[in-house]
């Protein structure tokens, strides 16, 4: 670069030797310019041609050298020199480009890469424009949400077969102990011992009621209320099984005596009152055609996958389960009739584990009230502790919308403090008869999930709400419980598809249960039963 000024200093050259800026000339005309300004542009000049050059040299490194003239120099320049960058520019040519392609339709029959590798190489091989490279990528990202939510509805499909299913050492258990009922006298020998008959209608004792045909919940059950008692001799249970299952629960607790607390085991078919003139509702449930297709047939047939989130998926599985139209499932509603002479019994279910003495149940004032339970719409868990009526019936049904308040708190099974005497008082088992009636005749259109939504009714204004931390719910339903709270509970509930005594069960919350199983007992042990 070269700088030349005139000897009358009324012209300025300035040449360079880069190709691009060949010649410039000033003339500078005396009687308008002075001198001192004349030599302020000279140094002005000299400061900023250094940078001009170096731009310069930098857009020709990065290709712009192939350029062909000053106007294509001068858009790849102008923007560098005020100070602007391209990649504005760049950003909302790539948004109009994503827009157009989540807009265009994806041509039928077009061959999908299998990775981002694949991908990338076929661009370079093929010379992808960028609206291509987009309508691939795109098709790919929906391949796999397809993908993903198949395998989503299969692991749910799996888990509710899983949940649905006897285990192998829970049916091997059953079996080994009815044969011993058949074999061993000490198996078949009379529970309670005749002289501790009286007690069973003893109100003076703490009597629990258990309706199960699951031989190792039961045993942990009554295991966990005897070991957290603080009065043992008090305890007094009721256990409720099938016929099926009565000779291998009569052998369990028969060798297995829970002493000082006293064990009953009876089938149902040893109640005289449990005929079909007293329970029809429940006969014509079990036998119904659609209910038993509903619970026992496809379980995805009519079903819209496309439009069902796999949350509201794994509810309809859950609500399929054939344990709900169970008798023993129903039992509750017959309480009353069942243990005529009781005033007061703790219900529990077989998914529970007792963690603290449980006999101040028997001094809470019910207020008159039938039934002490916990809410489970006062809590943030959306699984377990955030429901109201509206989470469980069909509000679309003019009989519900009728009769019921969908932000109605509801409250849970599986601990709950039933008076006896005040319930012979109310019409809570026609009421239940009747609903479930209404539910068949609309052919299932009302609720789906077994037993809860009958009894949110018939016991509506009949609940005695209790604390929270009597029963905490929600074991069986997600991993993120909070294990310091089930630490505190006094009944802690394994409630959903995944139980302590399955494969599914969540790991960090089975020793809570196994730590009552008797992993010693050979029958346990030859069925294989060890600790998950």
């Amino acid at each position: 670069m070269q700088l030349h000024v005139s000897p009358s200093m009324r012209s300025l050259t300035i040449s360079s030797n880069n190709g691009f800026i060949d010649l410039m000339k000033i003339k500078v005309a005396a009687r308008h310019i002075s001198y001192r300004t004349l030599f302020h542009t000279i140094l002005i000049l000299a400061f900023l041609l250094p940078f001009v050059f170096i731009l310069t040299a930098l857009v020709t490194l990065e290709g712009v050298n192939k350029c062909s003239s000053f106007d294509c120099l001068g858009r790849r320049l102008g923007p560098r020199l005020l100070g602007r960058d391209d990649s504005e520019r760049l950003v909302k040519d790539f948004y109009k480009i994503l827009n157009q392609a989540n807009t265009e339709e994806i041509p039928d029959g077009v061959k999908l890469p299998v990775s981002f590798n694949q991908l990338v190489s076929e661009m370079k091989n093929n010379q992808y424009d960028a609206k291509t490279f987009a309508l691939m990528l795109r098709a790919m990202m929906e391949k796999l949400e397809r993908e993903i939510r198949e395998s989503k509805f299969s692991e749910l499909m799996n888990k509710h077969f899983a949940a649905s299913s006897i285990p192998k050492g829970l049916y091997c258990l059953s079996l080994r102990l009815t044969d011993e009922y058949s074999s061993n006298a000490h198996a078949r020998r009379q529970l309670p011992s005749p002289e501790l008959l009286p007690v069973l209608s003893n109100n003076s004792y703490h009597h629990f009621v258990l309706s199960t045909d699951n031989i190792l919940a039961a045993s942990v059950v009554v295991t966990s209320a005897v070991q957290s008692s603080l009065k043992p001799e008090k305890i007094v249970f009721h256990i409720i099984t099938d016929k099926k299952t009565y000779a291998g629960m009569h052998a369990w607790f028969a060798l297995n005596p829970v002493s000082p607390a006293i064990v009953e085991v009876k089938g149902v078919h040893q109640f005289d009152w449990l005929t079909r003139e007293n329970v029809p509702v429940l006969e014509a449930v079990e036998n119904h055609h659609g209910v038993r297709n509903y619970y026992h047939g496809n379980h995805i047939a009519g079903t819209n996958l496309s439009e069902t989130t796999p949350r509201t998926f794994a509810s309809k599985l859950q609500a399929r389960s054939p344990k709900y139209i169970s008798l023993l499932n129903h039992l509750r509603i017959y309480l009353p009739e069942l243990f005529p002479n009781l005033d007061k019994v703790v219900f529990l279910d077989d998914d529970v584990v007792i963690q603290r003495d449980l006999s101040p149940l028997w001094d809470i004032d019910l207020w008159g009230k039938v039934n002490g339970a916990v809410e489970t719409c006062k809590g943030e868990d959306e699984w377990v502790m955030s429901k109201h009526f509206r989470n469980y019936f069909n509000f679309s049904h003019p009989l519900i919308a009728k009769h019921l308040d969908p932000n109605e708190c509801a409250w849970a099974y599986g601990m709950n403090v039933f008076d006896l005497h005040a319930w012979r008082k109310t019409n809570i088992r026609e009421t239940y008869h009747y609903w479930l009636k209404e539910n068949l005749k609309s052919n299932l259109t009302m609720w789906k999930l077994g037993t809860l939504p009958p009894a949110l009714i018939a016991f509506k204004g009949h609940i005695r709400p209790i604390d929270p931390s009597w029963h905490m719910l929600g074991l069986g339903y997600q991993s993120k419980t909070n294990v310091e709270n089930a630490k505190r509970a006094a009944v802690i509930h394994y409630n959903g598809q995944s139980k302590p005594w399955l494969q599914i069960g969540f790991e960090h919350l089975r020793p809570f249960w196994t730590k009552y199983v008797n992993y010693s007992d050979d029958f346990v042990r030859n069925c294989h039963i060890l600790e998950l």
